[in-house]
């Protein structure tokens, strides 16, 4: 593992694979770096790739001054690894919350990206769920108090499940985020540290096709997090978009994709 940082800020990486083009790749919610080893297989040989820790996440530490994280903070320690490798032009792969770090280098230097692979991507059209830190200070104080006294959020988790008002796979996927203290930290954490990672989606748009960036967006059939309706208006609104549905759900499909990607290569396509 390597790092760049700044003063106490760390960004933690991992480099995967040594093929000639470079590929700068951001996990999802609760994963780390390391979730990109099965993209070795499929990508290894075209691609030396560098997968990043999230802040909050694996090894990265965003320090308390550089809270929120603001895009031109993190376009300079990306800046940091593109000087250090002497990169040039480089791919973007983004999964879930990676997406929101995907999406602010096509907004910052969209000049130096050659594609883009966005896995059921937030920051498109976000939900409900990744918009509550932007709210009122009131309710910032609910989550903060939700980190230490989590028994009022697991009954309101029940009360969803037992009238129905909530897919059952959310219910288990907020479950599993809160079951402890570090964890539930990081949720208010990441909520607070990554609300100014917002983007206006039809300049997105404008960039990637300005810069004739070929986008493949990749959703999972039984995704309940990140929807087909959400994605599929931004998909065909590019020049050069792509959209593959994969029969999975949201939790494994950086593993699919992958898969998806080796058998593609293996038949020369």
């Amino acid at each position: 593992m390597s790092y760049l940082s700044k003063d106490k800020t760390k960004l933690h990486y991992r480099v995967i694979g040594d093929g000639s083009k470079v590929m700068l790749a951001f996990h999802g919610y609760g994963q780390s770096s390391g979730y990109y080893y099965p993209m070795e297989k499929a990508l290894g040989q075209d691609y030396t790739i560098y997968a990043f820790d999230l802040f909050f996440h694996g090894g990265s530490r965003l320090h308390k001054d550089d809270m929120p994280l603001t895009k031109t903070f993190l376009k300079g320690m990306i800046e940091q690894l593109l000087e250090k490798y002497k990169i040039e032009k480089f791919t973007v792969m983004g999964f879930s919350m990676g997406g929101k770090f995907a999406l602010t280098l096509i907004e910052q230097m969209p000049e130096r990206v050659e594609e883009l692979y966005l896995i059921a991507p937030d920051g498109i059209k976000t939900s409900f769920w990744y918009n509550i830190a932007t709210y009122p200070g009131w309710m910032q104080q609910i989550f903060k108090r939700t980190v230490i006294k989590p028994k009022p959020f697991f009954k309101f988790l029940k009360v969803l499940n037992k009238y129905n008002l909530a897919h059952k796979s959310l219910i288990r996927f907020a479950h599993y985020q809160m079951d402890s203290t570090a964890k539930r930290l990081r949720v208010y954490r990441s909520w607070i540290g990554f609300r100014d990672l917002n983007f206006d989606i039809r300049q997105i748009v404008q960039l990637l096709n300005k810069y004739k960036i070929p986008v493949t967006m990749y959703l999972g059939e039984y995704d309940e997090i990140i929807s087909l309706k959400r994605v599929r208006v931004f998909v065909d609104a590019l020049d050069n978009g792509e959209l593959v549905i994969l029969k999975t759900g949201h939790s494994n499909l950086l593993q699919d994709v992958a898969d998806h990607l080796h058998n593609k290569r293996n038949r020369g396509h």
